[in-house]
């Protein structure tokens, strides 16, 4: 009986194979540690690259057909718009066109994004004056059948500096009367430390001089 109760009993592991087990453990820790100390995460405020340095944003009201551009000049004199979305650290991130790209099908249905919105972005500090113009676009015949087409529209434009943390700079609201019509909502000037001054509306004309 003693020796059946023995048979029936499983195997006693082996201390040696424990050991070994343990040993590869702690090698896989080892590595997985080697491998981040050679790969750190970059997690200081300034080691993560910034995408924007200002961002200007122009909005008019939801749901309108109309088209406005925003028209943005730099230091240089080159401008940004729905034809040049890049000059210099400008870009145009988002060209709206009111009801012309408001609108998808899918599945049959008609959805549509009732939000109108531009967005010009400076990706990096050029000291300089910049202007901030917004023109009232002579749409489509297609668009001028829309309900409220061709009338009054109110533009908004925000000005908003990103670093070191979100400062708006200039935020203000003008109508356009009509198509064709072109306002300066603001002019600045970028300092070398990324500072805005010289803050005002003075008109300028960008669209006549393209």
């Amino acid at each position: 009986m003693r020796r059946s109760r023995r048979a029936s009993r499983e195997p006693e592991v082996d201390p040696f194979y424990d050991m070994l087990f343990n040993m590869l453990i702690a090698f896989v820790f080892c590595f997985i540690v080697a491998l981040l100390a050679m790969n750190p995460q970059k997690t200081k405020a300034g080691d993560v690259p910034a995408k924007a340095e200002y961002i200007v944003t122009l909005s008019w009201p939801d749901n309108d057909p109309n088209d406005l551009d925003a028209w943005v000049q730099g230091p240089n004199g080159d401008v940004v718009w729905f034809r040049q979305r890049e000059a210099g650290l400008l870009h145009l991130d988002r060209d709206d066109r009111g009801v012309s790209n408001d609108t998808i099908v899918v599945d049959g249905r008609r959805i549509v994004n009732p939000i109108n919105q531009e967005v010009v972005t400076l990706r990096g500090i050029a000291p300089g004056e910049y202007v901030v113009n917004v023109h009232y676009y002579d749409g489509s015949k297609n668009q001028r059948t829309e309900p409220g087409a061709g009338g009054p529209v109110a533009a908004t434009v925000s000005v908003v500096k990103v670093n070191p943390r979100a400062e708006v700079v200039f935020h203000g609201t003008q109508t356009l009367a009509g198509p064709g019509t072109e306002v300066t909502m603001v002019r600045f000037t970028v300092q070398a430390d990324g500072g805005a001054t010289n803050i005002n509306t003075m008109p300028k004309a960008l669209v006549k001089r393209i």
